[in-house]
């Protein structure tokens, strides 16, 4: 460290304290009674200030730099602004000693002999507080929260922003060590507050903000005066009685004097963020001074020494970037490194390191001696067992114990040294001289070898990794390199600051000089770039370059010196250049011009670099072929040239060397047909033909699908032309293709009718299948396209494919909702099951969904298709007739709840109370035993109940109500079902006679709750019910005598013989299990009564219904419209029922043989256009 004097000015009085503006810029000194400022750039005084009428003792400036303040012997503080302008004046009871501005809040603290004060621009007062003892000095924390006052009585006090006392300090030495100057570090890396104190007991002590003392006293043989630290708190400055500045570590640790001078120093402070210093003295001398830090550090290959903080050594591994901290506590003065070794002098001795491990990313050191000397040198050398002092012009060689074991006298001053390896204890050393001397010394002779001797003095020096070469930088900024055993001077290089040699190439170097690096290779032009700094090692492609301070590892691409090889075609040099660090390019460089040079070891070697496998493959199978016997290296070349896309050049060399086929295919593969054809051989149609498919297939590639289809079909590629054209929706070439095209060439006309189907061109696609005959497909074609008039017109003539065009007829009639087409289609198809199948699934979806009027045609459907089954299959007879009547008879249930469904679930009625109470009574004898999916026996008997209520049928409605105690009732009905029970008790317990049902057959009158179901009580014989409002109607079912077949008894009945009046009598026939009625026509009869309704009513003692059986003469006598039948298709029986009120008109549905009231039914078919109940539109005939 150097302190450089920048300028000095004397005033006429003792210069007590100075401040910095916070930007440096501005110096204020107390001097007398005035306040000098200064311009800190050259020293010249700017302005006296005069405001103070006694001795200014102090001088604080803001951190904001907008104000300062002044204290003075007068008892008053002055604040300035940095205009030099006073603007504020206030006093103390006695003279101010120190003044400080807290960095925070900007907070002035003012401190007298007796008291201090807190003063801030907001407050109108100065809050003021009592002091035991004087108040020499002031310092506030970084925070702004403690200010520390330093008292004469050997007392620090600290104290918060309001001036409360949080902790007290007292030196030892009390009274007899009055505290003179305090601060505090201003580093922010610091964890804790640390207060410098620096007392008259001549010593310097650091505390922590709780009072806690760190570390020891120091001590200073002198009195101090002042204490200040550098921005960054790494330095101190203490200055005082010995009248000097001493410059320490923020530990205390001395490192040397800024400046000595005449008399008592009482203050100095850093400029900010500078290295310069200003001292201030008794005899009112100003001097401002640089500091000079100078580097001190040692290098040995990728690991680099230096000095931090003066007294610390950090040892940094330059390729893994480690660093590791050796704390020396002492000025660190010199520093050598050499492999594991590492050598520090401190003032009073040497300690010398070594690594724990021979690992070389090991960066932990321990000492491994100590040489307790002081030791004057300007260069230090470690070895592995020596260190070497250069004093001027003489070099000692020492052990590491101290002993002094040799020593070499030069004719001249020694400008540079460094140890060039060797084994340990006879290092060789490398020595530059004045004179320009260059010499080499082995640590364990006494001769030094002269290796040359130029003109010029050595600045720096460097050997070749083998010895060969020596490269000088010379005073004059020349670098020369010699040959070390002829002598000769090989090149010499201008700019060169300093210079070293690669250690892993012989015939590389750099040298930097003028900010720019220099990188040459053997004897090629120099390789220039931007660089600061020194270059001080080169290790491969990291050139290691001192900047200031800082040691930095550049990575250096080394691809201009490589290049400079490769264009004399010197490949193997290239290649180990290479190795030291280039780019990717470079090496795909450099592999590229060794493959064309034929040099193909090297040039395996980078494509392996940079993984280029098909550069590799290429050059095995060139050795291959060369192992083989092959020498034509026109032909290798060629191969490498179509690699690398000269197409041209492998022609010509493929041509050269007689392998015209290679270059057609080379050029047919890159599609440049145009030179393909110029080496086509005697026309041969084959290799023609092959090179226009071959074309078409690029073009088809290149997104050029016209030209390829043209070529395709004139090389008669016709599967790929017509490809091409289907993908892109050419339907008039696929036709004029299809239509050139021979039925025999099956495959592209199948291919054409494909591509004509996805194009939406049924008819083309129609015409093709044609064309080749195929029907099938044709068929397919029809369906899938929904040409179902076609497709039958097909089936048609081709029975065989009925299957295939009416089953997925069917299957989209269905899909469309057309079930009665949809049944049919499957007839026709044969398919009954899937029918079943279908009308099962839809009737138990409108089941689920509540759809019962659509359930009950479904199950009529069912009811159909079954009688259509057992008509068709008689070994499935018994079994679909069966399943038939329970279709039938769900039918007619879901037919009927659909009514009392909606009137449950919907606000409004669309049936008569009555219809609805007739509708609930059939359900309720229907539902004898189990209950069919979707149907509540809540709902019927809730309408039951309301309607009877409402009829007047009160005894039915508490039946009804009563049933429905038994069952599971929804919340919503709950209530109207409790009230319907409660209110129908106030009405009589009868029911109204005139919804009494009448027996047709028999006369008898029947309950409205039968338990014997829908049949007569006295007769049984069941009932007849309207669909529609399912009132009894006035027919009688009856049975032909055996022997009359249907169409007779049509017949009989149609001929409507004259009624003649006689007395017909019922007889009653009784055989084994059976009991029968019938009409004797022998018996006379007198009156002109019906036969039929001779003797209707009867008393029947027996439980089991004895049908109506009538004769010839009983059919006769019948009248055509009082008879309905149900003709019904085989295997089932014809129906016959005789209409007992012919004048009530009856109509039964053709197709479902349901009964209407006439009236109704048309009012229905009015309403639906069609059967109410199996919906045949009118017109359409019955089954």
């Amino acid at each position: 460290m150097r302190a450089v004097l920048t300028w000095r000015d004397k005033a006429e009085q003792c210069i007590y304290d100075l401040a910095f503006k916070p930007d440096g810029t501005q110096l204020i000194l107390a001097a007398g009674n005035r306040l000098l400022v200064y311009d800190t750039s050259d020293g010249t005084l700017l302005q006296p200030l005069k405001g103070h009428k006694d001795t200014v003792y102090c001088v604080a400036y803001a951190k904001d730099g907008k104000r300062f303040a002044s204290g003075s012997a007068d008892k008053s503080v002055i604040i300035w602004t940095s205009k030099l302008e006073g603007i504020l004046k206030y006093t103390h009871n006695d003279s101010i000693q120190c003044v400080s501005y807290n960095p925070v809040t900007h907070q002035l603290a003012s401190c007298s002999s007796s008291d201090f004060g807190l003063w801030s621009p907001e407050q109108k007062s100065v809050s003021k507080h009592k002091s035991s003892s004087k108040i020499t000095c002031c310092s506030w924390t970084n925070d702004g929260q403690y200010l520390a006052l330093g008292m004469f009585n050997g007392v620090i006090s600290i104290r918060n922003k309001n001036g409360e006392e949080k902790v007290k300090i007292e030196r030892p030495g009390g009274s007899l060590s009055p505290i003179w100057s305090i601060s505090w570090n201003p580093s922010r890396e610091e964890h804790n507050d640390i207060l410098a104190v620096a007392d008259w007991g001549q010593k310097l002590s650091f505390y922590q903000l709780s009072g806690k003392q760190i570390g020891k006293d120091r001590s200073l043989n002198f009195d101090p005066c002042c204490i200040s630290y550098f921005t960054k708190g790494e330095y101190i400055l203490l200055g005082g009685s010995d009248k000097q500045v001493s410059l320490f570590t923020k530990d205390g640790v001395q490192l040397g004097t800024v400046g000595e001078q005449n008399s008592w120093v009482w203050t100095c402070k850093v400029k900010p963020d500078s290295n310069y210093v200003v001292v201030g003295c008794q005899d009112g001398t100003i001097s401002f001074y640089q500091l000079i830090f100078s580097t001190v550090h040692g290098l040995y290959k990728d690991r680099y020494a230096y000095r931090d903080s003066m007294t610390d050594v950090i040892v940094q591994h330059l390729i893994t970037e480690q660093k590791v901290r050796i704390k020396c506590k002492e000025l660190v003065k010199k520093i050598a490194i050499y492999k594991n070794r590492l050598a520090i002098q401190l003032p009073e001795k040497i300690l010398i390191y070594e690594l724990y491990s021979d690992d070389s990313s090991d960066m932990h050191y321990r000492v491994k001696e100590k040489i307790i000397r002081k030791f004057e040198c300007n260069l230090l050398v470690v070895c592995a067992d020596h260190i070497i002092l250069c004093q001027e012009k003489r070099l000692q060689c020492l052990s590491f114990s101290g002993v002094k074991e040799r020593e070499w006298q030069m004719e001249s001053l020694i400008r540079y040294i460094k140890v060039i390896g060797g084994p340990p204890g006879r290092e060789g050393l490398l020595v530059g001289l004045k004179n320009g001397q260059i010499l080499k010394i082995f640590v364990d002779n006494l001769f030094a070898i002269t290796l040359l001797k130029q003109a010029t003095a050595v600045r720096c020096l460097d050997m070749s990794a083998s010895r060969n070469k020596l490269a000088v930088v010379d005073e004059n900024d020349t670098c020369l390199v010699y040959d070390i055993h002829t002598k000769e001077l090989l090149f010499q290089e201008p700019n060169a600051n300093s210079v070293a040699w690669n250690t892993q190439c012989e015939d590389m170097l750099c040298f930097s000089g003028g900010g720019y690096l220099n990188i040459k290779a053997s004897t090629f032009p120099v390789h220039q770039q931007k660089l600061q700094g020194f270059v001080v090692g080169y290790n491969g492609s990291k050139i290691f370059c001192l900047h200031v301070f800082s040691m930095s590892a550049v990575e250096v691409p080394q691809s201009a010196p490589m290049y400079q090889y490769l264009d004399r075609k010197m490949f193997r040099e290239a290649y180990q250049i290479a190795c030291l660090g280039v780019t990717d390019t470079d090496w795909r460089e450099l592999a590229m011009e060794a493959l064309e040079g034929l040099e193909f070891e090297t040039a395996k070697k980078a494509f392996t670099r940079v993984q280029d496998l098909r550069y590799l493959e290429l050059i095995n199978s060139i050795e291959e072929r060369k192992k083989r016997g092959e020498t034509n290296n026109d032909l290798f070349l060629a191969d490498v040239f179509a690699y690398q896309g000269k197409f041209h050049e492998a022609a010509k060399l493929y041509k050269r060397s007689g392998h015209e086929t290679l270059a057609l295919d080379m050029y047919t593969d890159l599609r440049m047909f145009e030179y393909a054809k110029d080496f086509l051989g005697s026309g041969d149609p084959k290799e023609t033909k092959m090179l226009i498919t071959k074309q078409a297939d690029w073009a088809r590639n290149i997104n050029e699908p016209k030209a390829a289809v043209e070529m395709y079909i004139s090389a008669g590629e016709h599967v790929k032309a017509i490809e091409i054209s289907g993908d892109h929706g050419w339907v008039d070439t696929l036709i004029d293709i299809a239509r050139k095209l021979d039925r025999a060439e099956r495959e592209p006309l199948l291919m054409c009718a494909h591509y004509f189907k996805k194009l939406d061109n049924p008819a083309y696609a129609a015409e093709t299948y044609m064309k080749i005959g195929d029907l099938k497909s044709l068929v397919q074609l029809h369906v899938e396209t929904q040409h179902w008039d076609e497709a039958f017109a097909l089936g048609e003539k081709h029975p065989e494919f009925k299957d295939d065009i009416y089953v997925p007829y069917a299957q989209w009639l269905a899909e469309h909702d057309r079930f009665e087409e949809a049944q049919k289609a499957f007839h026709k198809a044969g398919r009954q099951g899937d029918a079943v199948r279908v009308l099962e699934q839809l009737t138990h979806n409108a089941v689920v969904e509540s759809r019962f009027n659509d359930a009950a045609y479904y199950f009529w459907m069912l009811s159909m298709q079954c009688l259509d089954i057992a008509q068709a299959d008689p070994a499935q007879k018994d079994a679909m007739l069966s399943k038939f009547h329970h279709f039938q008879h769900l039918a007619e249930l879901y037919h009927g709840y659909h009514a009392i469904q909606r009137y449950t679930e919907e606000p409004f009625s669309f049936h008569l109370p009555e219809t609805l109470f007739n509708i609930s009574r059939f359900l309720l004898h229907s539902l004898t035993k189990d209950t069919p999916l979707g149907i509540s026996k809540v709902n019927t008997l809730f309408t039951l109940a309301k309607q009877s209520k409402a009829l007047g049928a009160y005894r039915l409605a508490r039946q009804a109500y009563d049933k429905l105690q038994g069952l599971h009732i929804p919340a919503r009905f709950q209530k109207s079902i409790e009230l319907g029970s409660l209110t129908i008790r106030s009405k009589p317990f009868h029911d109204s006679e005139e919804l009494v049902p009448l027996c047709y057959r028999c006369s008898t009158n029947n309950p409205l709750l039968n338990n014997l179901g829908n049949v007569c009580i006295n007769c049984r014989q069941p009932f007849v019910f309207s669909a529609s409002s399912y009132e009894v109607l006035h027919l009688v079912e009856f049975y032909l005598e055996d022997g009359i077949t249907d169409e007779e008894a049509v017949a009989l009945i149609d001929l409507e013989a004259p009624r003649h009046k006689r007395e017909s009598k019922w007889q009653e026939i009784k055989s084994n299990n059976s009991q029968t009625l019938r009409l004797d026509e022998t018996m006379d009869s007198t009156g002109d009564d019906d036969p039929f309704t001779a003797k209707l009513s009867f008393e029947q003692g027996g439980s089991e219904f004895v049908p109506v059986v009538v004769s010839r003469s009983v059919l006769r006598a019948m009248s055509r419209r009082d008879v309905l039948i149900k003709r019904w298709p085989p295997p089932l029986p014809w129906q016959y029922f005789r209409s007992l009120l012919p004048d009530a008109s009856i109509t039964m549905c053709p197709s479902c043989f349901q009964m209407f009231h006439s009236e109704d039914y048309e009012l229905l078919v009015l309403q639906h256009t069609c059967c109410p109940y199996c919906r045949r539109r009118v017109g359409d005939p019955g089954p």
